[in-house]
Order: structure tokens, then C-alpha cells, then sequence
């Protein structure tokens, strides 16, 4: 069988029936291939790497319980440190997932059906990752339950006036309505994997998740109903949930935190970051699971498009925030950009400039986005000019304030950077476990945008 390809015709704006296009049993064949064959040797030395990470996150998370906050870097003036940068940063790798299942479904963009399914599951990672952080940088993480509205022998609540609260309520609701799209989107294709289970206890858990699932007519009607009503409560949270953190640092009276473009700026950067971790994770894919027909070049140029848009907006707003400092006359304020991009942070902004500003702009040329090799170290690149972006905020924006005696450098110990480093582990484990148990593809929505034979010939 020739190698399948799905293409988009430009006449018709659907899928176009071309030669060696892939038909439903060959799709389904490759999506449950890596759940139901042993798994190849990269997937358990990357799931053992990943462990050893996850094993160090928790090393990290124990001493810090035992020891407390003081084994971090944070210091005075710079009170909020890589804690805080790293749950930014995970924040914002959790958009792209939303974006791409929710937002593209609404604008009938069928090209994101390869792709959604390990999007969504790549947000639910990354919120996890990102929820870990507000519970242990509090100062007192075994009372981190305190930040619940959960009633209590002091008759104590939650400061609700507080943005660090806000941020709580704000990725948790997040993190729930993106695991019910998640789950509801799956669960066809779990109805089909129940269908193939060769022993007795698959078919008994993928029959218990897939809740009864057979395929009707009636349950398909109320199916895309629920999944179109959930597309439309999810889509929302993609422009509150980082508008809300990045209230954070923009509700303070800080120079270089107090201002009003922070909202849409997160939510772009958010969506930067999000989608380039989508193209690391789907490159790999790709190439481990051997899905080039159904996860094929369309997928990452138009991603690419999505990269090139949204790092676009991010340096137009970098450029905005130097000019906004410079008109205002606050001498406070254009000193804090002008330290941010000379003083002794330098280095870290001109990396994130170097990263998020320049290196997308390779997108504008068909080949750089069709190039899988140049797209995976793009992908990585702008990840961490993201995180150095989280950095340079909140760093710098405290080191020097409006107290010369007080000024000091911050620096990371050992714990911050396992912590960091952990993080990863926890995200990576839980992909793999993902990528082994469930179909990483949704076989459904790919199939429903497959052209019917006979039909659409041109």
C-alpha cells in the first residue's frame, strides 16, 4: 500500500480524494498500534528518563516541605522567583491544547483533527505541572488547602481580593472543563479500542470509560451536540485564564508590572509557547509511531502559520512596552525597561528577543515550515525564550525598585533548578502513559473529515 497522504483541496476547503489517500481501517490500524503492540525501545528510555525527573521533583517537593522556601534563590528584593516563572510558564504551555481543539472546531478548521487529541491531553499535563507550583510557593505549602473555600475550625475563607486567589479558582476551572472536553472527545474511540481488546481486562476498562458507547445514530446526535456546547465553554477560558495571571504582576504598582497591555500579551505568549510544545511532541510522534499519513506536513505548516502570527504579536507588543515606557515621562518606568534591556539581566532579555522574536520569522518561507528537523529546534527555541520572557518579568521587574540600598541579584540554588528540571519529569511521564494507553489520535473526527469515495473528484 503506498504511503496514504490527506491534503486539503484549495478549491473545495475540505479533504481531497487523492491517491494513496488512507481509508478508515488503516486509520484505525495506526492510531491503536501503540496501544495495543509492544511499545518501541525510545518510548521506555524515554519513560524511564522521565521517571528519574518525576523522582527528582519529588526529592525536591520533600525537602522543601521538610527544610521550607529558604532553599530557593528567592531573596529581598526578589520575593518571587523561578516558583513563580515556572508556573507561568507551565500556564502557558496548557493553551495551545484549547486553541487548537476548541477554538479551530468552531471555525470548522478540519486540519486540527490529527492533532487535538494529544493537544488536550498535553494541556492537562501542563496544568498539572502548573497547579503544583501555587501549592509550594506559599510559604507554608501543608496549608496550601487553605486557598479552598472549604469551611474550617477558625471560620477562615479565602482572600478573594487577591489575584493569587484569582489565579487558583482561574487554572483549576481551566484544567476541569478542558479534562471533560478531553474525555468526551475520547470517547468513541475508547468505544472502538473496548471493541478490539484482546484480553479481558481491556475490554472491561475501555468498556467502563467508554460508557456504553455503540456508535448510534441518537448517541452521535447528543455526542456533537455536548462537544459543540463544550467547545463554546472552553473557548473563553483560552482569553480568561491567562488574562487572570497575568493580573498577577498587572493590579500592582510595580514599574514593568503595572500595565494594561499584560492580558492580551500573555494570552498571545501563551498561545506561542502552547503550540510550539505541540510541534516538539508531534514531531516526535511522528517519527516513533510512524503516524506520517495521518499527522503529515499540512498539519505543521499550518501551525507554523499559527507561530509566525502569534510570535508576531509578541514582539509587537515588546516593542509596544518600550515605546509605552518612553511616552509616559514616568522616569521609574523607563528605567525599569531600560535596565530590563542593559542592566545586569541583559543576557536573559536579549535571549528571549533573540528566540521569540527572531526565530519565528524563519515561518515566513514554505520550507522552513515544512522542514521537520529546523520546526522540532524552532519549537524547542521558543519555548525557551518563553521561559526567559516569564524570567526577565518578574526578575528584573524586582531586583532594582525604587530603592537603590535595597537593590540586589537574584540567583537560583540547586533546589530551584531540580524543581524547574522535576517539573518536566511529571509532564514527560504523563505523556508517555498517555501516548501507551490511549489512542494519541482521534480516530473519529479524522475519519469524519476523510472524503467519501466517489464523491469531491474534481
Amino acid at each position: 500500500m503506498a504511503t496514504p497522504v490527506v491534503d486539503i483541496d484549495p478549491l473545495v476547503g475540505r479533504p481531497a480524494l487523492i491517491e494513496g489517500s488512507p481509508d478508515y481501517h488503516a486509520i484505525t490500524e495506526a492510531v491503536a498500534r501503540p496501544v495495543e503492540w509492544k511499545p518501541p525501545t525510545g518510548w521506555y528510555i524515554v519513560l524511564a528518563t522521565s521517571l528519574s525527573m518525576l523522582g527528582v521533583f519529588g526529592l525536591s517537593i520533600a525537602w522543601l516541605l521538610w527544610e521550607g522556601v529558604g532553599i530557593w534563590g528567592n531573596n529581598q528584593p526578589v520575593g518571587w522567583g523561578w516558583p513563580i516563572v515556572n508556573f507561568v510558564f507551565w500556564v502557558g504551555i496548557g493553551h495551545a491544547g484549547t486553541l487548537i481543539s476548541a477554538v479551530l472546531f468552531l471555525f470548522r478548521q478540519r486540519w486540527r483533527t490529527s492533532i487535538n487529541r494529544a493537544a488536550e491531553a498535553m494541556t492537562l499535563f501542563a496544568v498539572a505541572c502548573a497547579l503544583t507550583f501555587p501549592g509550594i510557593h506559599v510559604g507554608r505549602p501543608w496549608l496550601a488547602y487553605w486557598m479552598m473555600p472549604m469551611p474550617n475550625q477558625m471560620d477562615m475563607w479565602p482572600q478573594f481580593r487577591s489575584p493569587l486567589m484569582w489565579d487558583v479558582f482561574a487554572v483549576s476551572i481551566y484544567g476541569l472543563v478542558s479534562f471533560i472536553f478531553w474525555y468526551v472527545g475520547l470517547i468513541p474511540d475508547l468505544g472502538t479500542m473496548r471493541d478490539r481488546a484482546k484480553t479481558r481486562i481491556r475490554k472491561v476498562l475501555y468498556g467502563f470509560f467508554a460508557m456504553g458507547w455503540r456508535g448510534s445514530m441518537r448517541q452521535w446526535l447528543h455526542y456533537e451536540r455536548a462537544y459543540l456546547l463544550l467547545a463554546g465553554l472552553a473557548t473563553p477560558l483560552v482569553l480568561s485564564v491567562h488574562s487572570v495571571v497575568s493580573f498577577d504582576f498587572a493590579v500592582s504598582q510595580l514599574p514593568g508590572w503595572h500595565t494594561t497591555i499584560f492580558p492580551p500579551y500573555f494570552v498571545a505568549g501563551a498561545i506561542f509557547s502552547g503550540i510550539a510544545m505541540v510541534i516538539t511532541l508531534m514531531v516526535i510522534s511522528r517519527v516513533v509511531f510512524k503516524l506520517e499519513h495521518i499527522i503529515n506536513l499540512l498539519h505543521f505548516d499550518r501551525m507554523a502559520k499559527l507561530l509566525l502570527l502569534t510570535g508576531t504579536i509578541v514582539g509587537s507588543a515588546y516593542a509596544m512596552e518600550l515605546f509605552i515606557a518612553w511616552y509616559s515621562g514616568n522616569e521609574y518606568e523607563s528605567f525599569a525597561f531600560a535596565n530590563r534591556a542593559l542592566g545586569p539581566y541583559a543576557w536573559a532579555y536579549w535571549i528571549m528577543v533573540s528566540c521569540n522574536v527572531l526565530t519565528p520569522q524563519l515561518f515566513w518561507f514554505k520550507k522552513a515550515r515544512t522542514h521537520l528537523g529546523l520546526l522540532f529546534v524552532t519549537s524547542i527555541l521558543i519555548n525557551v525564550g518563553m521561559w526567559f520572557e516569564r524570567f526577565v518579568i518578574v526578575v528584573t521587574s524586582l531586583h532594582r525598585d525604587f530603592l537603590p540600598s535595597s537593590w540586589g541579584y537574584f540567583r537560583p540554588t540547586l533546589w530551584d533548578i531540580s524543581t524547574f528540571v522535576g517539573s518536566f519529569g511529571l509532564f514527560f511521564t504523563l505523556f508517555c502513559l498517555f501516548v501507551r494507553f490511549v489512542p494519541m489520535v482521534a480516530m473519529a473526527e479524522v475519519k469524519m473529515v476523510l472524503p467519501t469515495p466517489g464523491r469531491d473528484k474534481h
